[in-house]
């Protein structure tokens, strides 16, 4: 009987530690000496690791400079990269903090988890081969020829395609901003949709093999505004980081200087009315 009592103090023991670790807020994990996990999918010029892991791209650049702002130095960080699908299930298992990597504020992903307030308006564009031979400028001329289009599992031009009716058929899923380019390298896809950021990049290494469609003939409604995520149970932490954010907003300059190496500019500052609440709502 001691025997097995003794058992069941262990395991209350573990069970109550446990427990205590998983309610600990991130700001209360700073506190005691913890550090911030930043993770981040691969997506350039937004968010990618350089050869030593170290967080670059512009979403990266402004999340650096608003914990700057909070107080949070580098050396009290560490960062994981994630596909792109793994970032909203990772932050809620608890293996990152925050995630950035250039993510769109949309309803579904504002169930999932809180957002930052936006750091800046951006819009999404079909890649094509060099020439448009097939005339692919939207979602509509992907249907009406038949096209094959491709695009990365978890990003929300997975739901613009279904929401303007292109069938599963014409439809490839592969992981994040690499599986876009080696699917339209192979020629496995006719058109690829990500944003206007990510195919430019793509295009600029691609020794000409292909183009932007004009951006101006996407649906206006596919314009987003992007933030930083957070779990639902960081509030508080979420609401400092804003505060840190509005102030790198309001003084802009060294943020642009590190983001705009990237080609993060003034352009991308959304208009008053494009708040984190309009995006969850709309």
């Amino acid at each position: 009987m001691n025997r097995f009592l003794k058992s069941i103090g262990v395991f209350l023991v573990i069970f109550f530690s446990i427990t205590a670790v998983s309610a600990e807020t991130l700001t209360e994990k700073l506190k005691n000496g913890g550090k911030l996990r930043l993770g981040f999918g691969t997506a350039v010029p937004w968010a990618y690791a350089g050869d030593s892991g170290e967080p670059l791209g512009f979403v990266n650049m402004i999340a650096l400079t608003v914990l700057e702002e909070m107080g949070i130095t580098k050396d009290q960080m560490e960062f994981k990269t994630f596909e792109w699908s793994g970032l909203i299930p990772g932050i809620n298992a608890g293996r990152s903090d925050i995630i950035t990597g250039g993510m769109y504020i949309t309803p579904k992903r504002c169930k999932s988890m809180n957002f930052s307030d936006p750091i800046g308006v951006f819009g999404d564009a079909m890649m094509v081969p060099k020439g448009n031979p097939k005339g692919i400028y939207n979602y509509a001329d992907v249907i009406s020829k038949g096209a094959k289009l491709v695009t990365g599992a978890g990003f929300n031009t997975v739901a613009a395609a279904k929401k303007y009716g292109v069938p599963d058929s014409q439809m490839m899923f592969v992981e994040g901003e690499v599986g876009i380019l080696a699917a339209m390298k192979a020629g496995r896809a006719d058109a690829a949709v990500q944003t206007l950021f990510g195919a430019k990049e793509h295009v600029a290494k691609s020794n000409g093999m292909f183009e932007i469609a004009d951006p101006k003939k996407m649906p206006e409604e596919t314009l987003n505004v992007v933030g930083m995520g957070f779990r639902k149970t960081d509030v508080e932490f979420r609401d400092n980081f804003n505060k840190a954010l509005a102030k790198v907003m309001a003084n802009p300059a060294k943020m642009l200087k590190r983001a705009g190496e990237y080609g993060y500019g003034e352009a991308q500052f959304q208009p008053a009315h494009m708040t984190t609440a309009w995006a969850c709502n709309r």
